[in-house]
C-alpha cells in the first residue's frame, strides 16, 4: 500500500497503527483527535511545518 498526500491521517493510521509513531515523530500530535479523520497528510504537514515528501518517504518505506 502506497500512502499519498491526499489520504487523511485517520486513513493512514487505520491502515497500520504503527504509522501513528511515525507521525508523532514529526510532531503531529493530533493523530488521535477528531480532526485527524478529515485532515489530509498534506494539510497536516503544512500546519506543522514538516516536509511532505520526507514524511511520505518514511511512511512508504
Amino acid at each position: 500500500m502506497k500512502y499519498n498526500k491526499d489520504m487523511t491521517l485517520g486513513e493512514i493510521i487505520a491502515k497500520d497503527e504503527e504509522n501513528a509513531i511515525i507521525l508523532l515523530g514529526f510532531g503531529m500530535h493530533c493523530c488521535g483527535c477528531p480532526m485527524a479523520q478529515m485532515e489530509t497528510l498534506e494539510e497536516a504537514c503544512q500546519a506543522h511545518g514538516v516536509d511532505l515528501d520526507f514524511v511520505l518517504e518514511r511512511l512508504n518505506d
